[in-house]
């Protein structure tokens, strides 16, 4: 179980940072944010393959989530060179390369893994969901949080790009949530389980995860990103910094319970 939730969320992780860079701009910023963040989202990747290689995961099929995630990495640092030198339009064109064959990868391993329940068809394309909405939570927030220092780094930053992120962060957390209801809502549709027993496992049997996961990873992310634009809106960028920090943790504890989940109940919620 270990090795699987490693890959899924730091994978997610490290595709998800270098997702949110498509959201702003180096011409505009500067370059040295986008060396820092391709920076970080290298090293996630490496440390994630690097993990994978010595606790490789026994509930994949195949090797392809990993070549994959390697492509990505290689394609990463490349970029970061290239963003070095104000090669933006090349740089452009490799961040579009590193997402494509970041997102490829965790669909592979959302499609090769074992351990789900049968519904009909759609057990697959659930987790495949889950994972893309998880990348974009988690890469986010992470980013948009690391962003925030950037204006003790340059004072004069406009704060649009700031909400900008911002607003991708709510995106993302309206996308994650939708996927949990969208999971809970297909298990009565193609098992003989009744809605309300399904609610009565999660809620009760698996209430030691069920309910963290929705504390961490739904209520506290939702109140969280209110307080954070509130304070973008009164150009409290420290102040948003620090809510971030926060976000971050809830967020990541959040998709760790779904993940246990995952592996006890057989579905990605």
């Amino acid at each position: 179980m270990i090795p699987s939730t490693f890959f899924f969320l730091f994978s997610e992780l490290g595709v998800g940072m270098i997702v949110g860079l498509l959201f702003i701009s180096p011409r505009i910023i500067g370059n040295s944010f986008f060396k820092f963040a391709s920076l970080t989202a290298a090293i996630l990747m490496g440390v994630v393959l690097g993990f994978d290689f010595m606790f490789p995961s026994p509930f994949r099929h195949g090797h392809a989530p990993v070549i994959l995630l390697l492509i990505a990495a290689i394609l990463t640092i490349i970029y970061n060179r290239v963003v070095d030198v104000n090669k933006f339009k090349l740089a452009f064109w490799l961040l579009a390369g590193v997402c494509v064959t970041g997102l490829l990868s965790i669909v592979a391993d959302s499609m090769s893994f074992t351990r789900l329940m049968d519904l009909g068809g759609w057990e697959h394309t659930l987790l495949v969901f889950n994972h893309l909405a998880a990348t974009a939570i988690l890469g986010s927030v992470m980013l948009t949080m690391v962003f925030g220092h950037w204006y003790l780094v340059i004072p004069g930053l406009s704060i649009t790009h700031l909400e900008r992120l911002a607003k991708a962060l709510m995106a993302a957390i309206l996308i994650r949530v939708a996927t949990m209801v969208v999971a809970i809502a297909v298990v009565p549709l193609k098992q003989p389980i009744p809605l309300g027993r399904v609610l009565s496992e999660l809620m009760l049997a698996q209430g030691l995860f069920f309910w963290p996961m929705l504390l961490f990873g739904v209520i506290a992310p939702v109140v969280l990103t209110a307080m954070i634009w509130s304070t973008i809106k009164l150009k409290h960028t420290q102040a948003a910094t620090g809510l971030l920090y926060l976000a971050v943790v809830a967020v990541m504890f959040g998709e760790f319970f779904s993940t246990f989940l995952l592996f006890i109940v057989g579905v990605a919620l």
